[in-house]
C-alpha cells in the first residue's frame, strides 16, 4: 500500500509515476537492501522528458525559493539512478552537473570530473530510502572542499533523514519496507526481483 504523505506544490506527482507505469508490484529488494512489494521506477518516468521535466522545473523553483538558483554552480549526482535526474535539474538551474559512480565498492567521482574547493552544489538522486548513497555523495563533496546547499530526491520513501542541509523531494510516500530477516514476502517463498542499479 501507498500513502502520498506530500508532494510538490502544484504537481501531481503520484499521477505522474501512474501514467508513467512507474510503480511496480511484486517482491523488490531496494539499493539499500530493505525489501519491499512496492518499487517506485523512476526512470520509467524519466524515459519521457516532456513529465521529467515537469518535476524538474518544479524542483528548480523550490530550489530557487530556498537557496536561490544563482548560487548554484553544479548539480552532484550518485549513479546510475541520480545521473538523468541530476542532468534534468542541472538543465532547468542552468548549470553544470556531474556524477559520482562505485568502483570496487567505493563511491568516487566518475573520471574527468572534479570539484573545487568553495564550488557550491546541490545532490540530486532519485529514489531516497535510507539516504546511504547521498551520504556517499556528500562526503565527496566535503572532502573536495565543494560547499554543499541542498539535497534535491525525486521520491523520499519516507525516509526520516537528516542529511544536516537543506532538503526537498517532489513526492514523499509511506511504503512498507522490511529487512530480509523479516520480509514476509520471503517467508511466503515470493522470488526476489532485483530491479535497481546494485545489487546487495
Amino acid at each position: 500500500m501507498i500513502k502520498v504523505i506530500s508532494q510538490a506544490e502544484g504537481v501531481d506527482v503520484h499521477r505522474l509515476f501512474r501514467e508513467s507505469g512507474a510503480i511496480l508490484e511484486g517482491h523488490f529488494q531496494l539499493t539499500s537492501g530493505y525489501h519491499s512489494g512496492i518499487y517506485m521506477q523512476c526512470a520509467a518516468l524519466l524515459q519521457y522528458p516532456e513529465r521529467a521535466g515537469i518535476l524538474a522545473r518544479a524542483a528548480a523553483g523550490m530550489l530557487d525559493d530556498m537557496i536561490g538558483a544563482d548560487n548554484i554552480e553544479t548539480v552532484v549526482s550518485p549513479a546510475v539512478g541520480g545521473i538523468l535526474w541530476g542532468y534534468l535539474l542541472a538543465e532547468k538551474l542552468g548549470c553544470r552537473m556531474i556524477f559520482a559512480e562505485r568502483k570496487e565498492g567505493k563511491m568516487g567521482l566518475r573520471r574527468g570530473f572534479e570539484l573545487k574547493k568553495g564550488e557550491k552544489v546541490v545532490i540530486a538522486e532519485d529514489v531516497i530510502t535510507t539516504g546511504g548513497s547521498v551520504r556517499e555523495v556528500i562526503s565527496i563533496c566535503r572532502d573536495s572542499g565543494a560547499g554543499i546547499l541542498a539535497v534535491a530526491g525525486i521520491v523520499d520513501r519516507n525516509s526520516g533523514v537528516d542529511f544536516g542541509y537543506p532538503y526537498i523531494n517532489m513526492i514523499k510516500l509511506d511504503i512498507e519496507k522490511y529487512r530480509p530477516d523479516d520480509c514476509g514476502l520471503c517467508k511466503k517463498g515470493v522470488p526476489v526481483i532485483y530491479p535497481g542499479s546494485r545489487k546487495k
